[in-house]
C-alpha cells in the first residue's frame, strides 16, 4: 500500500469490510452496470474528486464505480457517527484515500473535511454540503479548479439553494436529491426502514401499541410513518405545512400540534431538517421514559443543549443511548447522540435503494466532466434523461417489463384537436 493521505481507526478491519462490500453489491446491479461501462470508457480518466459522503458499503460501491471510471477519488465523512470502520478500511486497501472515523470529534472530521479539499478537486460529491460551504468560506484558494458537484441530501440542498439565491455560488451542482428515482425511493422507503431499525438496534423496544410522534412528513417522514404503522405502532404526524399535514390525516394518521403530541407520545423522531423542532417547552411535559430519535441530517432538530441544561444527571445506558434525568424524577432517552440515528446506530439505508441514489450520482459526475464549462452556477435538477435510465436499468435489473405507447398514442399526447 502506497497511500498516505489516509486516516482510519483500524486497518485490520478490511477484509471483513471487503466482505460487506461485496455482500451490498449483490443489491447494487444498477451501479454494476455502470462501473461496466465506466471501465471500458473512462469518462472521468484524470478527474479529481473530493467525496464527502457517509462511509458505508454503499458509498464504497459508489467510489469503486468513480474509480473505475478513471476517477483520482478522495473521500471523507459527512457526519461524525455514520462511518463503518471496517468499510474505509477497506477503501484504504482498494487505494482509494479516505479520512473518516466512527464517533470522531467535530475537530476531526474538520481536519479530514481539509484534507479532502486539500486534493484540489475538480468536481466535489457532498452529503449535507459541508464541503461546498467550507470550500466558498473557508478553502476560496481550491475554488479556481472546480467546474460542478453533486449534492446527495435535503439538507444540503436548501443550504445550497440559500447559496444561489445569496449569488455565493461559484459552480453548478446538481441536486441528485431531487431525482425521482432518488428521494422517491431512497428517502422513503431507505429512510423509513432504517430509521426503524437504528432505533430498535439501540433500544431493542417493542414498535407494536406504542405511540410514535413523527415530526415533518415530507418522504422520509412518510417512510418513517409507514413503517412504524406497519409494526403496530399509533402513528401521530406533526407538520407545520397545510398540505403535507392534509395528506398526512387522508394516509390515517393522527395529526396534531407538538405541544399537544409531546404529552401523549412514547418515541419522537425528527425528519424536518429544522432546527429546534423538539425544545424545552416540549421536552418539559413529555412522559417518563420518552424516547428521543433524529432522522434528520445535523443534530440540531432536537435542542440538546436545552436537554441538558434541564437534566440533574445524564449517563449512557445502552450503547447509543443517552439517559437524561430530570430534576423532577423523569428520564428522557436521547438516541445516537441526536444525529442520524440510522447510521449511528444502524448501517443506513439498505444497498438496493442507494443503488439508484449512487447511480445518479455516477451518471451526475460523468455529465458535469462532460459538460464543463456550460452550465450556469446554480442548483440544477438531475437530467430528465438521467432519471429515466436509472429507472428502465433497475426495472431491468429487478425482471420487470413495462409498456411502452404506441404511436398513435403519443399523437393523441401530442395533439389538441381531438375531444369528446
Amino acid at each position: 500500500m502506497t497511500l498516505h493521505n489516509y486516516d482510519i481507526k483500524d486497518q485490520s478491519l478490511a477484509e471483513a469490510g471487503r466482505q460487506h462490500i461485496e455482500w451490498a453489491f449483490r443489491e447494487m446491479p444498477v451501479v454494476g452496470l455502470i462501473r461496466e461501462r465506466f471501465a471500458k470508457e473512462q469518462p472521468l480518466k484524470g478527474v479529481r474528486i473530493s467525496a464527502c459522503l457517509h462511509v458505508t458499503t454503499e458509498t464504497a460501491n459508489l467510489a469503486l464505480t468513480l474509480k473505475a471510471g478513471g476517477a483520482d477519488l478522495i473521500l471523507c465523512a459527512s457526519n461524525p457517527l455514520s462511518t463503518q470502520d471496517d468499510a474505509a478500511a477497506a477503501l484504504v486497501e482498494y487505494d482509494i484515500p479516505t479520512n473518516a472515523m466512527k464517533g470522531e470529534d467535530e475537530t476531526t472530521y474538520y481536519r479530514h473535511l481539509n484534507t479532502a479539499i486539500d486534493h484540489k478537486p475538480q468536481l466535489t460529491v457532498d452529503d449535507g454540503a459541508d464541503l461546498v460551504t467550507t470550500l466558498h468560506t473557508k478553502r476560496q484558494e481550491m475554488m479556481d479548479n472546480v467546474i460542478g458537484g453533486t449534492e446527495e441530501t435535503t439538507t444540503g440542498v436548501v443550504r445550497l439553494r440559500s447559496m444561489a439565491a445569496a449569488g455565493k455560488l461559484r459552480y453548478p451542482i446538481i441536486s441528485v436529491n431531487d431525482a425521482q428515482t432518488k428521494y422517491l425511493f431512497d428517502n422513503r422507503y431507505g429512510t423509513g426502514q432504517s430509521t426503524i431499525d437504528g432505533i430498535t438496534r439501540a433500544t431493542n423496544i417493542l414498535w407494536a401499541g406504542k405511540k410514535v410522534v413523527v415530526c415533518g412528513y415530507g418522504w422520509c417522514g412518510h417512510g418513517v410513518a409507514l413503517r412504524a404503522k406497519g409494526l403496530g405502532a399509533h402513528v401521530i404526524v406533526v407538520e407545520v405545512a397545510p398540505v403535507r399535514a392534509l395528506e398526512a390525516v387522508m394516509d390515517g394518521f393522527q395529526v396534531m400540534p407538538l405541544m399537544e403530541a409531546a404529552r401523549i407520545g412514547d418515541i419522537f423522531v425528527t425528519t424536518t431538517g429544522n432546527k429546534s423542532v423538539i425544545d424545552q417547552a416540549h421536552f418539559e411535559v413529555m412522559k417518563d421514559g420518552a424516547i428521543l430519535a433524529n432522522s434528520g441530517h445535523f443534530n440540531v432538530e432536537i435542542n440538546i443543549p436545552s436537554l441538558e441544561s434541564m437534566a440533574k444527571r445524564t449517563r449512557k445506558i445502552r450503547d447509543f443511548v443517552d439517559e437524561y434525568s430530570l430534576t423532577n424524577g423523569r428520564c428522557l432517552y436521547l438516541l445516537g447522540e441526536g444525529r442520524l440515528i440510522n447510521l449511528a446506530a444502524a448501517e443506513g439505508h439498505p444497498a438496493s435503494v442507494m443503488d439508484m441514489s449512487f447511480a445518479n450520482q455516477a451518471l451526475c459526475l460523468e455529465y458535469l466532466a462532460r459538460n464543463a464549462g456550460k452550465l450556469k452556477a446554480t442548483v440544477h435538477p438531475v437530467p430528465e434523461d438521467i432519471d429515466r435510465q436509472v429507472a428502465r436499468l433497475k426495472l431491468s435489473a429487478m425482471g420487470v417489463s413495462i409498456d411502452s405507447l404506441t404511436g398513435e398514442q403519443k399523437k393523441y399526447l401530442a395533439s389538441w384537436e381531438e375531444g369528446t
